[in-house]
């Protein structure tokens, strides 16, 4: 259920934007959240804090008091939590068949490159590839 929350908040792109403003700077109040939406579009305070509500819902924003103004933190693991259970999961399998593939092509190229009878095969006696064809 609450990853279902934290899509949900991360569907949006005025979430989004409001997500990536605070990972900028943390502790921004209302008011400055509010312009930074209002660079892109045309939104009310009401619809920001709105939108607020629901990434504090999704655990994405932790909001404190400070004096009169309440600050909006930007909170990660919920994000760490989707990336480590719907991400890396299925992409590990193939970042490893990758690197394995990599290590196993570096490795092979260097053995080559060590023997100095592939040298001469791939340059010819003269150092002129396909000099042993003349």
């Amino acid at each position: 259920m609450h990853d279902d929350l934290v899509f949900k908040a991360l569907a949006d792109p005025t979430r989004r934007r409001l997500l990536d403003a605070l990972f900028e700077r943390d502790g921004r109040s209302l008011g400055e959240l509010e312009a930074v939406v209002n660079e892109h579009t045309e939104m009310s305070r009401f619809g920001v804090a709105k939108h607020l509500r629901l990434l504090e819902g999704a655990d994405l924003v932790i909001t404190r008091r400070s004096g009169r103004e309440r600050l909006h933190y930007l909170n990660p693991v919920p994000i760490r939590a989707i990336y480590d259970r719907w991400i890396d999961k299925y992409t590990e399998g193939r970042v490893r068949a990758l690197t394995d593939l990599r290590r196993r092509a570096e490795g092979h190229h260097e053995r080559d490159d060590a023997d100095p009878r592939h040298l001469h095969r791939r340059t010819g006696r003269g150092g002129v590839e396909g000099a042993d064809d003349v």
